[in-house]
């Protein structure tokens, strides 16, 4: 398969300083221009930080915003295992980054926009429900949405080092080629994706013992999160 991506690690991982290692691999093991890598790259910016802020009083329930991490990056990492073993299985709103990785009409900021959008607006809302359901709570329940929202805070916090793993090295002379990049950025915030993603998880939540319905929503949620990632890797015109 030509797109197949290198061997990587397989297998839940079970904790947060897992899930950094298991990044940290995907990061080895791909180019840095690679679309995966782009997006990886970012994520990985982002848990250290989750990380840094568990044991620091940031949270008021260390313990669900830990197994929510865990649960979230599981779904990824799934996605990425799953496209050498079973294709088809994997959601079309990751199919679509995975497929035009190594595609050299994109920018590199265009591949994390990609990798953003797979990963909050689908999965988000499914790792939420998971992680209540394994934590015996609600997503409604004591100060989980409090948690929740204390990430976009971490975001904001984040964002000139998000911004700087952009502007350095090839991968800022890859973007500088590129008309119109930082329109296209404009356009993806990721505290409205993510707002967006908690009202899908208390739907979610309402159906999860409705499997029939559930099922058509995440179909049709992955559906309409593939045609966004699609718009997202549209090429952009050369400078």
């Amino acid at each position: 398969m030509s797109d197949a991506l290198p061997a990587l690690p397989s297998g839940p991982v079970t904790s947060i300083a897992e899930v950094i290692a298991r990044k940290e691999a995907i990061a080895a093991a791909l180019p840095v221009t690679d679309g995966v890598a782009c997006f990886n790259r970012l994520y990985l910016t982002v848990t250290r930080e989750v990380e840094a802020r568990v044991g620091s009083g940031f949270y008021n329930d260390p313990a669900f915003v830990t197994r929510l991490d865990v649960v979230f990056a599981n779904i990824y990492f799934d996605a990425l295992d799953d496209w050498n073993r079973r294709r088809k299985a994997v959601p079309r709103s990751w199919a679509v980054l995975i497929r035009r990785r190594k595609d050299d009409g994109l920018a590199p900021l265009q591949f994390a926009l990609a990798g953003m959008n797979a990963h909050i607006n689908r999965d988000l809302p499914i790792a939420v429900v998971e992680t209540c359901r394994q934590l015996a709570t609600s997503p409604d329940a004591d100060a989980h949405e409090a948690d929740y929202e204390k990430v976009n805070e971490l975001l904001g916090d984040l964002e000139p080092a998000i911004q700087e793993s952009f502007e350095e090295g090839i991968l800022l002379e890859l973007d500088r080629q590129f008309a119109g990049i930082d329109n296209l950025a404009a356009t993806f915030s990721i505290k409205a994706a993510r707002e967006v993603a908690w009202n899908n998880a208390l739907t979610l939540w309402t159906l999860r013992d409705e499997r029939f319905l559930a099922r058509p929503f995440l179909d049709g949620l992955d559906r309409l999160v593939a045609f966004a990632g699609r718009s997202l890797l549209l090429p952009l015109p050369r400078l």
